[in-house]
């Protein structure tokens, strides 16, 4: 009987992960991903929040996509950066040098009002901000040139409080990347539209954000977010929860990040694990019954002991090829293209990375940020580890 019960059990869990990884795929394929907008006429000036700390091989490209925008509207740039001494300083000067029509500087914010460094120097820049829409951004995301005239558009709905988009890894330079790339560009992106199935968008996703100055300031401004460990979380939740709309915009944006190895990976997600844990600690344990390779894995290595039916275990095989499948088309979708897809073999590497991630997230609160160690408390604030 138990045995019985067992089989059963790992079979609904496995033909349920497909379930929810079938609704995952449809919900991406009915958002309308990479449209463009035709009417750019709607052009309200915005102020460009640049949170800086170093600088790699991409950076350059990177800034200088900022400048390149084809927007008809007023924009104001502000860099911001902790240390005078910070090696992206030169690289913001010779680009302000080189793009003279801009309106953009450089600012040191050199206080630290809270465990959050990125928070602390926008908190410095939005004393500087001069319009009324404020746009923030991580240092390493780049964007077409469309971007600014794509972002803005949902705002013509007063009702709109916040501006987000999806952004996919543009430069998976190593295996472990490779890995991580299947976590973004085959399965965030379209988690979170699956999401919004259920309710509305509730919070942001922090590669690009555009809201109002008036919302910013209801909510306390970035002081009142400078504790926290998930700011773009933070923002979008607290300008929901006053009524706004949180909208996607279809244009997806690309971060290019320094070349990581799988103990890089595992930190970065480890700690995006346990800050979404602190977030959403309920939808976050039920999130390990979405992994579509781990439970037919199991039910495949548990059927020769559980079941002399063959059946079984060719169900099993099937739904873990269709998680490959569904992945990659996931992926292609993302990236309009088929060579930077990473290999299939990635797939269930990543699944099972992420049960393991998902694991450590309940087992800790200390996350390494910055290069800083960090704890994390119950209700999403940093304290640092002494």
């Amino acid at each position: 009987m138990a045995v019985n019960f067992l089989e059963a059990t790992l079979a609904a869990l496995a033909w349920l992960s497909f379930a929810l990884a079938l609704w995952q795929w449809v919900a991406a394929r009915r958002f309308p991903l990479h449209r463009r907008v035709t009417d750019l006429s709607f052009a309200p000036a915005i102020t460009l929040l640049k949170p800086l700390k170093g600088g790699d091989a991409t950076t350059v490209e990177s800034l200088q996509s900022w400048f390149n925008q084809r927007y008809t509207g007023q924009i104001q740039i502000l860099f911001g950066v902790a240390d005078a001494s910070d090696t992206v300083c030169k690289i913001v000067r010779e680009l302000i040098e080189k793009n003279p029509g801009r309106d953009a500087q450089l600012i040191v914010c050199a206080e630290s009002p809270g465990a959050n460094g990125k928070v602390s120097t926008l908190i410095q820049l939005e004393r500087l901000v001069k319009h009324p829409l404020i746009l923030v951004s991580d240092a390493d995301v780049r964007v077409p040139p469309d971007f600014l005239a794509n972002v803005v558009a949902p705002l013509r709905d007063p009702q709109t409080g916040l501006v987000n988009c999806f952004y996919r890894l543009a430069n998976p330079a190593t295996p472990a990347m490779r890995c991580e790339a299947v976590a973004i560009n085959a399965d965030f992106w379209s988690q979170v539209l699956q999401s919004t199935n259920l309710k509305p968008l509730d919070f942001a996703l922090g590669a690009a954000m555009l809201t109002r100055r008036e919302l910013l300031e209801e909510i306390g401004g970035f002081a009142a977010l400078a504790d926290c460990l998930a700011d773009d979380y933070q923002l979008g939740h607290r300008i929901a929860q006053r009524g706004h709309r949180i909208a996607l915009c279809p244009v997806v944006v690309e971060c290019w990040d320094a070349p990581m190895n799988w103990r890089d990976v595992w930190k970065h997600q480890l700690r995006w694990a346990r800050t979404i844990r602190v977030c959403q600690p309920v939808p976050y344990f039920f999130s390990i019954l979405s992994n579509a390779t781990l439970w037919p894995l199991l039910w495949l290595l548990a059927a020769p002991l559980l079941s002399k039916m063959l059946c079984a275990p060719l169900a099993a095989i099937a739904l873990l090829l269709i998680r490959i499948v569904i992945a990659q088309n996931l992926q292609r979708r993302f990236m309009q293209s088929r060579d930077s897809l990473a290999p299939p073999w990635l797939v269930p590497v990543k699944d099972l990375l992420q049960a393991a991630v998902w694991m450590g997230a309940f087992l800790g609160n200390t996350v390494e940020w910055r290069g800083q160690k960090m704890r994390l408390r119950h209700d999403g604030t940093l304290v640092e580890e002494k």
